[in-house]
């Protein structure tokens, strides 16, 4: 089941496939009316999808954002949406969040490379082209150079979280994601959350940092599990939003943007939350 609002994308301003125009254009054909980019650590894409958005009357683009952070033994990734990304300050942090991320990657090819895997950090740069550097990037040349089969086997057997290649980086934790986003006026929602332990006691602590909302409609989610995420946003009074997490990487996980069974309801919702912060802040700046 498609759905008109897609509040999770990703472009080749960070570690997608796709540039944010043809993102937004593909999103458009497959009927999507609300779109939210959404790239790691980086809003340079959104000018540009901006622009491609303004030329399908009555699309509408959100400009936003992912964010990593790390809790014991997991990462808890952090969406936001509408924060003042012009700000400088904003910016700052998230500029050395991508630098981050290139040492991080570059320590990672050191690692394979000591456990006998030859890839190189070069043929890294060159798959991730103009886009930041990722771990999407470092996988593709894994299996470019046929030591997996697939991006996630490259996640599974090296470089996730608990892989004997992962290294870390600077991160925030999650309730300071959350923090960071809302000083900014941004609305803050908890990604793909599934698999995360004691998800209870982490909603209850995002909720008073300020958390807005958690994906709950997001790519391959089964109704078992989109139930039992439904049932713990409502215990906390969240919004239950919905992404694709599309990255253009294929695999069968993969969706496209707006190829996600996420409701009417929570957008309006998740709209009415938006404008009010906004509505907020515009007040507050006013003389």
């Amino acid at each position: 089941m498609a759905s008109r609002g897609d509040f999770h994308c990703h472009s080749t301003a960070s570690d997608g496939v796709l540039s944010p125009t043809e993102v937004v254009r593909l999103a458009v054909r497959n009927g999507v009316e609300i779109l939210a980019l959404t790239d790691h650590d980086s809003t340079e894409g959104i000018p540009e999808a901006q622009a491609e958005a303004a030329r399908h009357p009555g699309f509408r683009l959100i400009p936003g954002i992912e964010l990593s952070t790390d809790i014991p033994g997991n990462e808890v990734h952090v969406l936001g949406y509408f924060a003042r990304i012009d700000d400088p300050e904003f910016q700052a942090h998230l500029a050395r969040f991508r630098e981050g991320r290139v040492g991080r990657g570059r320590r990672m090819v050191e690692k394979l490379n000591a456990m006998g895997v030859a890839i190189t950090w070069e043929r890294v740069l060159e798959i991730a082209g103009d886009a930041s550097v990722g771990r999407p990037h470092v996988a593709q040349a894994l299996l470019e150079a046929g030591y997996v089969k697939s991006i996630p086997e490259a996640f599974d057997r090296y470089i996730g979280r608990n892989g004997p290649a992962y290294a870390e980086r600077e991160k925030m934790t999650p309730e300071e994601a959350v923090s960071f986003i809302v000083r900014f006026h941004g609305v803050a929602v908890l990604a793909h959350p599934r698999d995360l332990e004691d998800l209870d006691g982490l909603l209850a602590r995002l909720k008073e940092a300020g958390l807005s909302g958690m994906e709950v409609y997001y790519q391959d989610y089964d109704e078992e599990t989109i139930a039992r995420l439904k049932a713990a946003a409502d215990r906390h009074g969240l919004i239950p939003l919905g992404g694709s997490d599309y990255h253009g990487l294929g695999g069968d996980y993969q969706r496209e943007p707006g190829m996600i069974p996420l409701p009417d309801g929570p957008i309006q919702r998740f709209l009415a939350v938006c404008e009010e912060r906004w509505a907020r802040a515009e007040k507050r700046a006013a003389p």
